[in-house]
C-alpha cells in the first residue's frame, strides 16, 4: 500500500477543463445579472416620477349620489356616478355639465 503525503502532491493542480468552463459561465452570468438589475433600477428611477397632478379641492356632486370613477382630461375632470350620470368639472373643480347615461 502506497502512502501519499501532502508534500508529495502538486501545490496547485488546477481545475479540470469542464469545471473551469462552468466557473467562467457562472461568473459571466453573475455579471450579466448585476448589469441587468442596475439597468432595471435606473429605468424605474428615470421613468416613474412624472409631473404631479394638481387635484381640485373638491368636486360637488348632487345629493344622494357618489362618485364611482374620476378621470382627468387636459381641460376638465370627468366623474361617473352611481346613478349612471357623467359629471364634467372645470380644472378648478367647478361644475360644468351633467350628462345622463341611457
Amino acid at each position: 500500500m502506497k502512502v501519499t503525503f501532502v508534500s508529495d502532491m502538486d501545490e496547485n493542480p488546477g481545475l479540470p477543463p469542464d469545471l473551469r468552463f462552468l466557473k467562467t459561465l457562472v461568473t459571466m452570468l453573475t455579471g450579466v445579472m448585476i448589469v441587468g438589475l442596475i439597468t432595471v433600477v435606473v429605468l424605474l428611477v428615470t421613468r416613474l416620477p412624472g409631473a404631479a397632478v394638481t387635484l381640485p379641492d373638491r368636486l360637488q356632486v348632487p345629493n344622494g349620489t357618489s362618485i364611482v370613477a374620476v378621470t382627468q382630461a387636459p381641460s376638465y375632470w370627468i366623474a361617473t356616478t352611481t346613478d349612471d350620470r357623467v359629471l364634467i368639472f372645470a380644472p378648478d373643480g367647478t361644475f360644468r355639465r351633467d350628462i345622463p347615461l341611457d
